[in-house]
C-alpha cells in the first residue's frame, strides 16, 4: 500500500503542478484578449448610443488599434512557441532489428510496471539514462535539401500523432554493466512514461518546451533594427512567461520522478541500490577516459573508434589499482549488456564518432586529418605524433626568441633540436656537475630577460637579442596538434599545487601535461546552445558538459559556461588572456615567462588555423550508415560541449618541455610511448612507466634549476645534446 500511495500523491502533485503551469498559459492568453474585450465593449457602446461623444470616438480608435496591435503580437509569439522546433540530446538511434533483445527487455519491463513502451531506443556519449520527448513535428524527417535548426521554425504544420517518449540510453553503461544491473538501472526511467502519458503533463511540457524553443529562437542572430525589435520582444514575452513557469514546472518533474521511483521499486529493487555504484564508477571512467585519454587524439586529427571498451579498460584498471574498486572487476564473467546489441563495435564506432563531435567538434565523416585510430595504434599515432609535434613547434619558438642552436664549447656539426638548448636557455642557477652524460651549459647568456617583454641580452659569440613581444611563430606551424603528453600517475602534478591531487584529476607527467586540458587562452570559440532546462531530460543533460574540468588546477568540476573564452580570431582576446596569465607565471623565470607567451601565440595561430574545419553533417542517403541523428540538433555551433577550460601559459611550457624530454628519452635512452587508462600518454622506460619526471620539470620550469631533470636523465642515460626527431 505504501508504494500504491506513493506512486499516487507523487503522480497528483505532477498533475496539480502541470495545471498550474497551464494555468500561466491561460493567464497570458487572457492578458492578450483583455485589450480586445475593451474594445469591443466601446464600439458596442457607441453603435447602442450608449458610449457618445468625441472623447469616446478617440478611445474607441485608440482602444481598438491597441487591441488589434496586441492580438498580432500574441498570435505571432503563439506561433512561434508552437512551431519551433525543441532542443533533443544528440544521440545515435539504435534500429529494433540491430538490438531486439533490448527491445525486448525494455518493453518486458514497461509490461511489468504497466507503462507504455518507449517508441524507440537511442545511445548517447553520457553516463545517465531518461525519457525524451519527439513528439514535436519538426523532429519528423526533414526534406533532404533542408537543414533542420534546433532553434529554428519548423515548415508547415503537421498533426501531432501521440506516440511514446524515447529512451535515451548513456552508451558506457552498456559496456560497463551487466545486463541484470541495466534492467535495475532503466526500471525507474521507463516507470517515468507512466505519469509522462497524462494529457496534463504532456501539454505543460509542451509549452513549456516551446517556450525554451522561442527564447532560443529570440537570442539568434538577425540583422536589421525592426527584426531585432521584434525578436526582442518575442524574447522578453518567453522569458517572462518561462520565470513564472519555473517553480511549477521543477516540482511537477520531481512529481513525476517521485511516481515513477515509487512504481520501479516492484523491480529488481535490491539490485538497483548494487547498480547504483556502478553508475557512478561508469561517471569515473568515462570522465578520465575523455580527458586525458580521448581529447589528445582528437587534437591529433585521430578519434578512438572503441570509446565504450576504453571505458571497460579504465574501470578495470581502476579496480586494479584502487583498492576501494576491488570486487568490481568480478563482475566482467556475467553477460555485457552490450550483448544485447547485434553489432556492438558498429554502434560503439557511432558513440564515438558522436563524443568526438560533440566534445570537440570534429568532422562528421572520417578523411585523411580525422581518421578512426585503434587502441594498438595510440602510442604511435598519438602520443609520439603529440610529442614530437610540441617538441617541433618549442623549437620554431626558440627560433623566434633568437636563442642560439648550439650551445658553446658543443661538438660541430649538432645544431640540429635538442633537448640541451632548451636547457641552457632556461637555466639561471648553476647546473650540477654528473658523472655521466652532460650537457655543456651556455654560461654566456645568463642575463634574465624581462618577464613582461620577453627582451634579453646575452654577451656570447653569435648570441642574439630576444624579441620583444614573443615573435611571430613560424608559418608552417600544423595546426590542430597541441594535446600534451603525460607519462604516467606523479603526485603534484599541477605546478604551484602540493599533495594528492583532487579525485577525477588523475596524474600525469607534470603540469598541465595532462591530455584534457584544451588549448590555450583566447582560441576556443564559446558555443553552448540553449537546450531546454524544463524537460524531464534536463537535469540528466546538464552533466553532459562537465566531464572535462578534473585537469584544473584543484582538480574540482566546474560548470563550462564559466570558462567560455573568446572567439580565436580576435587577437585582443589572446592578449587579454595574456595579461590573466601574469599571475600564473609570476612563480616562473623570466625567460619561462617569455617562452610561454611565445608558445601561447603560437598555439593561438595554429588553433584559428584550425577553425575552419568542416562539421557539415553528411549527405543523407537511401542506405545511410549507422552513426548520429544529425537531423535533429544544430551540428553548425560544435564543440557543444567543450571538455576543458583553457590552459594557462606556466601548463603550456610545461607540457613542451615535457614532451621534449620524452623526445630525447625516445630517440636516445630507448624509451617508448604508452598508453594509461586512466592518465593518457605515458613515457615507458624499460616496460615501466617514468613516473619522477613531473617534479623535475616542475623545478626548471619554476625556479630555473635543471639539476634535478639533468640528474634524473643521466640515470636513465638520456643524451640531451643528441638531436632528436621532429615532425
Amino acid at each position: 500500500m505504501t508504494g500504491i500511495g506513493g506512486v499516487e500523491m507523487g503522480a497528483q502533485a505532477a498533475r496539480s503542478r502541470a495545471l498550474a503551469v497551464l494555468r500561466i498559459r491561460s493567464r497570458a492568453l487572457a492578458v492578450a484578449l483583455l485589450p480586445a474585450a475593451a474594445a469591443v465593449i466601446l464600439l458596442v457602446g457607441g453603435s447602442t448610443g450608449h458610449l457618445a461623444g468625441g472623447g469616446w470616438d478617440t478611445a474607441r480608435w485608440v482602444v481598438s488599434a491597441l487591441a488589434l496591435l496586441v492580438l498580432v503580437a500574441a498570435g505571432g509569439v503563439a506561433l512561434v512557441v508552437a512551431r519551433s522546433q525543441p532542443a533533443v540530446t544528440p544521440t545515435v538511434t539504435i534500429a529494433e532489428e540491430s538490438a531486439p533483445d533490448l527491445y525486448r527487455m525494455v518493453r518486458d519491463l514497461a509490461d511489468r510496471l504497466d507503462v507504455p513502451a518507449p517508441s524507440a531506443i537511442a545511445l548517447t556519449p553520457d553516463c545517465d539514462s531518461w525519457l525524451e520527448d519527439r513528439t514535436h513535428p519538426a523532429h519528423g524527417p526533414p526534406p533532404v535539401e533542408e537543414h533542420a535548426d534546433v532553434a529554428g521554425i519548423g515548415g508547415p504544420a503537421r498533426r501531432r500523432t501521440p506516440a511514446a517518449p524515447v529512451l535515451i540510453i548513456g552508451s558506457p553503461f552498456l559496456w560497463w554493466m551487466r545486463v541484470g544491473e541495466l534492467r535495475a538501472v532503466l526500471a525507474p526511467v521507463v516507470a517515468g512514461a507512466g505519469p509522462s502519458a497524462h494529457p496534463d503533463i504532456a501539454a505543460a511540457r509542451r509549452f513549456i518546451r516551446g517556450l525554451d524553443a522561442a527564447v532560443a529562437v529570440a537570442s539568434s542572430g538577425r540583422r536589421g533594427p525592426l527584426s531585432r525589435a521584434v525578436y526582442a520582444g518575442l524574447g522578453w514575452v518567453s522569458r517572462l512567461l518561462l520565470r513564472g513557469c519555473r517553480v511549477h514546472a521543477a516540482q511537477m518533474e520531481r512529481g513525476v520522478a517521485t511516481a515513477a521511483a515509487e512504481r520501479a521499486q516492484a523491480v529488481d529493487y535490491g539490485l538497483r541500490i548494487v547498480a547504483q555504484e556502478q553508475v557512478g564508477l561508469a561517471y569515473a571512467g568515462w570522465d578520465r577516459l575523455l580527458t586525458r585519454v580521448a581529447l589528445p587524439a582528437w587534437r591529433m586529427g585521430r578519434w578512438p573508434s572503441r570509446l565504450d571498451v576504453g571505458v571497460v579498460a579504465a574501470l578495470t584498471e581502476l579496480s586494479r589499482r584502487d583498492r576501494l574498486a576491488e570486487g568490481f572487476a568480478s563482475r566482467l564473467g556475467e553477460r555485457p549488456a552490450c550483448d544485447l546489441l547485434e553489432e556492438p563495435g558498429v554502434m560503439d564506432e557511432a558513440v564515438s564518432l558522436l563524443a568526438a563531435r560533440l566534445f570537440h567538434g570534429g568532422p562528421a565523416e572520417t578523411g585523411p586529418d580525422w581518421a578512426p585510430v585503434a587502441w594498438d595504434e595510440y602510442p604511435e599515432e598519438v602520443v609520439d605524433r603529440t610529442w614530437r609535434t610540441d617538441a617541433a613547434r618549442l623549437h620554431r619558438v626558440l627560433d623566434t626568441l633568437g636563442v642560439r642552436r648550439t650551445a658553446d664549447g658543443a661538438t660541430p656539426g649538432t645544431d640540429g633540436p635538442t633537448l640541451a638548448r632548451v636547457l641552457d636557455h632556461l637555466t639561471t642557477t648553476p647546473a650540477p656537475t654528473t658523472d655521466g652524460p652532460s650537457t655543456p651549459r651556455n654560461t654566456t647568456a645568463d642575463a634574465d630577460a624581462d618577464a613582461g617583454t620577453g627582451t634579453g641580452t646575452g654577451t656570447g659569440h653569435g648570441t642574439v637579442a630576444e624579441p620583444g613581444t614573443g615573435a611571430e611563430p613560424v608559418a608552417d606551424a600544423k595546426p590542430g596538434t597541441d594535446a600534451e603528453p603525460g607519462t604516467g600517475i606523479g603526485p603534484a602534478t599541477e605546478p604551484g599545487t602540493v599533495g594528492e591531487p583532487a579525485p577525477g584529476t588523475g596524474t600525469g607527467i607534470g603540469p598541465a601535461t595532462e591530455p584534457g586540458t584544451v588549448a590555450e587562452p583566447g582560441t576556443e570559440a564559446a558555443a553552448y546552445p540553449q537546450y531546454s532546462a524544463h524537460d524531464a531530460h534536463d537535469a540528466h543533460t546538464d552533466h553532459l558538459g562537465a566531464y572535462g574540468d578534473a585537469d584544473t588546477p584543484g582538480g574540482d568540476h566546474q560548470d563550462h559556461p564559466d570558462h567560455r573564452v573568446a572567439s580565436a580570431s580576435t587577437s585582443a582576446s589572446a592578449s587579454a588572456d595574456d595579461n590573466d596569465d601574469d599571475d600564473d607565471l609570476v612563480g616562473t623565470t623570466a625567460r619561462g615567462a617569455a617562452l610561454a607567451a611565445g608558445l601561447s601565440a603560437q598555439l593561438a595561430r595554429e588553433e584559428a588555423e584550425a577553425q575552419p574545419a568542416g562539421v557539415q553533417a553528411p549527405a543523407q542517403g537511401a542506405a545511410a550508415p549507422v552513426g548520429p541523428d544529425a537531423a535533429l540538433w544544430d551540428d553548425r555551433a560544435l564543440p557543444l560541449f567543450p571538455l576543458q577550460p583553457p590552459r594557462t601559459g606556466r601548463e603550456i611550457l610545461t607540457a613542451h618541455i615535457t614532451a621534449m624530454v620524452c623526445c630525447a628519452a625516445m630517440d636516445t635512452a630507448g624509451a617508448t610511448p604508452g598508453l594509461d587508462w586512466l592518465d593518457g600518454p605515458s613515457l615507458l622506460v624499460d616496460g615501466a612507466r617514468a613516473v619522477e619526471l613531473a617534479p623535475h620539470v616542475r623545478s626548471l620550469v619554476e625556479t630555473g634549476d635543471p639539476g634535478p631533470l639533468r640528474d634524473w636523465m643521466t640515470e636513465l642515460g638520456i643524451r640531451p645534446e643528441k638531436p632528436v626527431r621532429l615532425v
